[in-house]
């Protein structure tokens, strides 16, 4: 077992703790977060904050480095959290104050019936979590989920959990998202293939640990309809609200933009397109996440404001009022990001998985326990995913595999990435807070469905490893 560490956010300076105190610092630091919110009733925001510069002291940082360490971590997770969140919030407030969302909600509840609400929503989260990153989408969705749920009743999470369970399980399991793509890469396996097999697993995964699972816990916590996107209490019924049609057409408006992106980016790998000329990188920059957004809300304030008549000043006024709610939600999301940030800084990560590396079981099942134990540790999906498919990329590589092997090795990366998801994931704060749950609450309902997720695939990616 390896016991020196090189922390490479921090310069000139190298771990020297063995694994077994790196990982009590660890234990201890979740122990203390958790007691701080849940008993000492301590904002989530300040208590992240200061678990995480403790955590950085403990685990030998030098004093110097600690406060950049931890903003690091901070600013990189608002970097790619703020922008989506901000304008995911701004296109929800657009779609919901024209009526826009009750006119699809309505649409949906005609096309499946009331019983088959959180069915069609989770079904429209897979659809539009395909190209969209897990946070923009569930932003982008929430609108349409709480409208149905208050329409129905019976508590957001029957209707929530569908949604955010499926945005979730695409952004962990299919290409051409980043984590799957630079596990597939790393590993050498078709990302034709891992996309086939991804999708295929995706579908029942999601209706028994999201779908069923939320019905059954929907019913079990019953949590009022939260009226963060809203920006106050419910805008009266419009006389003439937009066709669902409209609706689905603006939400389906950021997809193809990425999907456009998408396509440039492998007709690049493929040797059609030169990467290096002009009109490309352009085309590449309008298809970014946070500029398709962008151009969507531009696009939302005509139709939905001023071509229905809306002033210039009240698209103003509705706008802002979009982003004073989930200011909240992004500094806690971010403070999420610095405590991940401090561990992976500290080598625990590294600890972990060197630990667990070491055991001399089969490649597949040590990618899925060192994904895991990257994931417990650090919190990030994407960096356990990577992280772990670098760290058992030679075993793999000197390995023979065959195609569908490999991708099934990815896949279990993958579903050890997406386990066990707490207090120093930034998803688990972004869902918690937009759900309004409180951490217990949270951990008894997003934590349980995200490990049966990453369990149940690992199980398929298992059998698929065994029978190719």
């Amino acid at each position: 077992m390896k016991t020196v560490h090189l922390a490479q956010e921090v310069e000139d300076w190298t771990q020297t703790m063995d694994a077994g105190p790196l990982l009590a610092i660890a234990g201890a630091a979740v122990a203390v977060l958790l007691f701080m919110v849940i008993y000492l009733r301590v904002h989530a925001f300040l208590a992240l904050v200061t678990v995480s510069i403790l955590t950085a002291f403990a685990a030998g940082i030098p004093a110097e480095q600690v406060i950049p360490v931890a903003t690091d971590g901070f600013g990189s997770t608002l970097a790619g959290v703020a922008l989506l969140v901000g304008l995911g919030a701004m296109l929800g407030r657009l779609v919901e104050v024209s009526g826009g969302a009750q006119s699809l909600a309505d649409a949906m509840v005609r096309k499946f019936g009331e019983d088959r609400a959180p069915f069609a929503l989770g079904l429209a989260s897979l659809i539009f979590g395909f190209p969209i990153f897990f946070d923009a989408g569930l932003v982008v969705m929430l609108p349409i989920v709480f409208t149905i749920a208050r329409r129905l009743g019976g508590g957001v999470l029957r209707y929530g959990l569908p949604a955010a369970g499926a945005f979730s399980i695409m952004h962990v399991f299919v290409p051409p998202h980043p984590g799957p793509v630079a596990a597939t890469e790393l590993l050498g396996a078709d990302v034709g293939l891992v996309l086939l097999i991804g999708l295929v697993m995706a579908l029942p995964i999601w209706y028994v640990t999201s779908y069923l699972y939320g019905l059954w816990i929907g019913e079990k916590i019953v949590l009022q309809v939260p009226e963060i996107l809203t920006g106050g209490p419910q805008e009266e019924k419009q006389d003439a609200p937009p066709s669902a049609s409209t609706v689905i057409a603006l939400l389906l408006l950021p997809l193809l933009l990425i999907f456009a992106n998408t396509g440039l980016d492998t007709a690049r790998a493929a040797g059609w397109v030169e990467g290096t000329e002009s009109w490309y990188n352009v085309a590449r920059a309008l298809g970014s996440t946070p500029v398709a957004l962008l151009l969507t809300v531009f696009v939302a304030s005509y139709v939905m404001g001023t071509r229905r008549g809306r002033g210039l000043q009240m698209i103003e006024k509705l706008l802002d009022s979009a982003l004073g709610p989930v200011c909240a939600i992004i500094l806690i999301t971010g403070a999420g990001g610095m405590f991940g940030g401090v561990l992976r800084a500290s080598g625990i990560g590294d600890a972990l998985a060197d630990a667990m590396s070491d055991l001399g079981l089969p490649v597949i099942v040590v990618a899925y326990i060192v994904a895991t134990a990257l994931r417990v540790a650090q919190g990030s999906a994407t960096v356990a995913l990577t992280t772990a498919a670098g760290l058992i990329q030679p075993a793999v590589l000197d390995g023979d595999y065959n195609a569908v092997q490999l991708a099934a090795i990815v896949l279990a990366t993958a579903a050890g990435s997406v386990t066990a998801s707490h207090v120093n994931d930034s998803g688990f704060w972004l869902v918690g807070r937009f759900f309004n749950m409180d951490v217990k609450t949270t951990l008894k309902t997003w934590t349980v469905m995200e490990t049966t997720i990453g369990v149940s695939a690992f199980g398929l990616a298992s059998l698929l490893f065994v029978i190719a």
